[in-house]
């Protein structure tokens, strides 16, 4: 199994060193473009969640992100060292009183680009999975 890891301050414009990871994760592993969209896509969502809902943007906190890469699965995980959140009770993005609503839409995302998405210790720690080939 091959893993990599990077950890970043919680500020937003860290997010350009996890593209940046994923760029090398797509090199490392011939990560197909349609995956590649998905992946990066949902994997700096969730980032920025960490970030700013998480870690509350407080630089001395880190988000912490890992990807392994075993058989036909790639995984991510993300995370943060904040409270965590109740992540069964999400409000629906789609339904018509949340639609002109600013946020809301990033677990969303991370749901319909990935294959699956799990949410551990209370919502502190987000697990992406996408399955290759």
């Amino acid at each position: 199994m091959n893993t990599i890891k990077i950890q970043i301050p919680s500020l937003s414009e860290n997010i350009r060193m996890i593209e940046s990871f994923i760029d090398n994760a797509k090199e490392k592993f011939q990560l197909d473009d349609d995956i590649y969209g998905n992946i990066m896509i949902a994997v700096t969502e969730a980032v920025n969640n960490a970030i700013k809902h998480g870690n509350q943007h407080d630089k001395a906190k880190n988000v912490a992100l890992s990807l392994s890469l075993q058989d036909s699965l790639i995984k991510f995980i993300v995370r943060d060292e904040g409270k965590g959140f109740d992540f069964k009770n999400l409000p629906d993005p789609t339904s018509p009183e949340n639609l002109e609503k600013p946020g809301g839409r990033g677990i969303f995302l991370m749901k319909h680009l990935s294959d699956e998405v799990v949410f551990k210790e209370e919502g502190k720690v987000v697990e992406l999975n996408f399955y290759i080939n």
